[in-house]
């Protein structure tokens, strides 16, 4: 198996608002209800603040739509960051008329190829830290003569957590091997890369490369619109801030996360650091991890825990060698993301995205 530099981020966000089609709740006999967010919405929320904010200077795909069930971006990677980072399948059908000039040398006209690209970037369901009771409440539109028209709303108040991770390897890195499943580049492609002088990595892997600085660019601007998400439903009734109050990372090789346990719950439903877990994590993980280990924390969240968190980091860098500490960095969460983003692009630390 590869071994690839990943980031791996558990991050969590308070929640309060509506139940809606995106939002989902389980229940077992005898059990409270969990809530828990898809992760399509996210994503969603992240590209739209990626695409509102120009200071990041994120460049979209465009989408292309046949018929009534097929929709796909223009799959070019390596004009479009959104295409690079958040993937894509591109499959296009019999309509007739269809436009392959973007997609498709002439001799490939006929062949109806399909490219696609696994998302380097990969979120988890957002699920609540703890078990939430479900309120069952009633609004009405009254703007008119006669009986109110009701309507049913469900509220939770929960903390949500989920699982971030971003293949640093595959960021800015397109094959064109020859398997289902694994070509980013038609012919089309391949030749707009040779003629960008893009790195060749030829052997098994078949890829080309964008520049490192590039490559840094858009994984840059992608950190820093996490601190910044911005997305809800029914915000003119509920609206709530989902940007994350605790956020972790750290650039690992290969593609587990083990901070996805350093927080927990208590017997009340409240975030709770967990000691052990800190302390186990980091000592069994501590060969595969390659930079500092970033802790964003808003002040005022669980201050706390917060505490908690800084004390049992500290304890359990005493006593070890230089080789066995791991360096924290602490802040408010956009302000680590932010050195994050940079610290990506020093040169130094150019061997995380090989």
């Amino acid at each position: 198996m590869r071994r690839h530099r990943r980031l791996t981020m558990p991050e969590k966000h308070p929640a309060f608002g509506p139940r809606t089609r995106q939002a989902l709740s389980t229940c077992v006999p005898g059990a409270r209800p969990t809530h828990m967010s898809r992760l399509k919405p996210f994503r969603y929320w992240l590209r739209d603040t990626l695409e509102k904010h120009a200071d990041l200077g994120w460049q979209s795909a465009p989408v292309r739509k046949e018929g009534e069930n097929l929709a796909y971006t223009d799959g070019n990677p390596l004009k479009y960051w959104d295409d690079d980072l958040f993937g894509y399948m591109r499959a296009p059908g019999d309509q007739e008329g269809r436009n392959w000039e973007t997609a498709v040398s002439p001799a490939q006209k006929g062949k109806k190829p399909v490219i696609t690209r696994v998302s380097p970037f990969r979120v988890s369901t957002v699920i609540s830290l703890a078990p939430v009771s479900i309120a069952t409440d009633f609004g009405s539109m009254t703007r008119h003569e006669g009986y109110p028209v009701l309507h049913e709303h469900q509220f939770y108040r929960a903390v949500l957590k989920g699982l971030i991770s971003l293949n640093l390897h595959s960021a800015g890195t397109f094959s064109y091997i020859d398997r289902t499943g694994f070509r980013n580049l038609d012919e089309n492609r391949v030749s707009a890369a040779k003629k960008l002088n893009l790195e060749h990595l030829d052997g098994k892997e078949k890829s080309y490369r964008l520049k490192l600085e590039d490559r840094v660019q858009r994984i840059g601007a992608l950190l820093r619109a996490l601190g910044i998400i911005y997305g809800g439903a029914k915000l003119a009734l509920h609206y709530t801030d989902v940007t994350p109050v605790v956020f972790v990372a750290m650039v690992t090789e290969g593609g587990n996360n083990p901070l996805q346990y350093l927080i927990g719950s208590d017997d009340k439903g409240q975030p709770q650091v967990q000691a052990q877990a800190i302390e186990q994590s980091f000592r069994v993980w501590r060969d595969q991890i390659l930079s500092k280990v970033y802790v964003g924390w808003v002040q005022g969240f669980c201050d706390a825990e917060h505490g908690r968190f800084r004390t049992e980091l500290e304890g359990f860098n005493k006593g070890r060698t230089p080789e066995e500490r791991v360096e924290p960095v602490w802040g408010h969460p956009r302000e680590v993301l932010a050195e994050l983003a940079r610290d990506l692009g020093d040169p130094k630390n150019a061997g995380w995205l090989r």
